[in-house]
């Protein structure tokens, strides 16, 4: 049986077009609604065309990186393989989803946000008596511009160096690179979750043993935290990110023994404090601090590209040296939806 993607022709400039990737190109010419019911069911486009080629990434018989350079068309299908795995290392250990209320795309460099800063009287939602004028609550675009910045990492290689090195091993590295640009991407988030966005709107911060947070300076107690779980009415400190040495404080405290704490921890490796937060570690934090947050509230994030190579050197120069870059930012939603604790 013959297949139409046996047939695709694939050229560079499959990469160049501005309202759609790759990937997207490709599903135009080669949907995979039409292979239902076939052996090739659950395979998308590039994926059907590294088995036309015979390509294959990953497993101890990957083959070498030289294979997708055997002709000028499957030569095309190396960028988007490096731009998959890069990916791949951006969210395997990514925390950044469990962090952000949505995620817009935004074609463009300066992105306005929008904002509803309600009173305190407005944030009760009164009965409405008959033929009385219903409350509102207004919507209005930030003052300022969010900032995006580029993250990425320059790849050099010549293709002598690697022609015969195996796929997968190839790919350790293009994740280890994805991986650093997640932190990064990462880092700009908690920024603006502790300073804000440029929009007059920085997290309340908290410090023990000053009103309204109990305790002694420099210590962390179960009180503590249970006064800076009580600053977030209305909303909910469902998540908390921590420094190292703050992760370490609190799973010595005797209110984090709880069997079932532990069992859940041991078991899946998600910690969960008493109070209900998912608990986050990152280094990304300094020593001593801690952000809570409504994560359905507090943070968007701003994507205003994918992960994009250099396909040009990647196909005809073959490496030598490529950008791998990401283009993204953050906004915050509502400002009272995270604040910051000071140890």
């Amino acid at each position: 049986m013959a297949y139409h993607f046996e047939n695709v022709k694939l050229e560079k400039g499959m990469y160049g077009r501005s309202d759609r990737s790759f990937s997207q190109t490709l599903e135009e010419l080669d949907p995979s609604e039409h292979y239902r019911g076939t052996p090739l069911e659950g395979m998308d486009a590039f994926q059907r065309q590294l088995k036309r080629f015979d390509i294959k990434v990953k497993g101890i018989g990957s083959d070498c990186v030289e294979k997708f350079f055997l002709n000028t068309e499957s030569a095309v299908l190396f960028p988007e393989f490096v731009s998959r795995v890069v990916r791949q290392g951006m969210e395997e250990e990514s925390i950044l989803p469990d962090i952000t209320a949505t995620v817009t795309r935004f074609d463009g460099m300066d992105y306005r946000s929008i904002a509803a800063i309600p009173t305190e009287e407005q944030k009760t939602l009164k009965r409405v008596e008959e033929g009385a004028e219903i409350p509102k609550t207004q919507i209005r675009t930030q003052e300022n511009l969010v900032r995006l910045h580029k993250r990425g990492r320059m790849l050099v290689a010549s293709y002598e160096a690697i022609r015969f090195q195996r796929l997968d091993l190839f790919s350790v590295t293009l994740r280890q690179i994805g991986a650093y640009i997640g932190r990064m991407h990462l880092e700009d988030a908690i920024k603006v979750l502790c300073d804000g966005d440029g929009n007059k709107n920085p997290a309340q911060v908290f410090s023990v043993g000053t009103k309204p947070i109990s305790g002694t300076a420099g210590t962390l107690s179960y009180e503590a935290l249970v006064d800076f779980w009580s600053q977030f009415d209305p909303y909910t400190m469902n998540t908390l990110l921590v420094s190292s040495d703050m992760m370490l404080a609190m799973l010595k405290l005797s209110e984090f023994q709880n069997p079932l704490t532990g069992l859940n921890f041991q078991g899946t490796g998600t910690l969960t404090t008493p109070l209900g937060a998912k608990l986050l570690r990152t280094s990304a934090l300094p020593a001593g601090t801690l952000v809570g947050l409504d994560k359905n509230y507090a943070l968007e994030q701003i994507c205003a590209s994918e992960i994009t190579v250099e396909y040009d050197k990647l196909i005809d120069r073959q490496l030598e040296r490529a950008a791998i870059t990401s283009i993204s930012g953050f906004a915050k939603l509502f400002g009272e939806a995270s604040k910051v604790l000071k140890v």
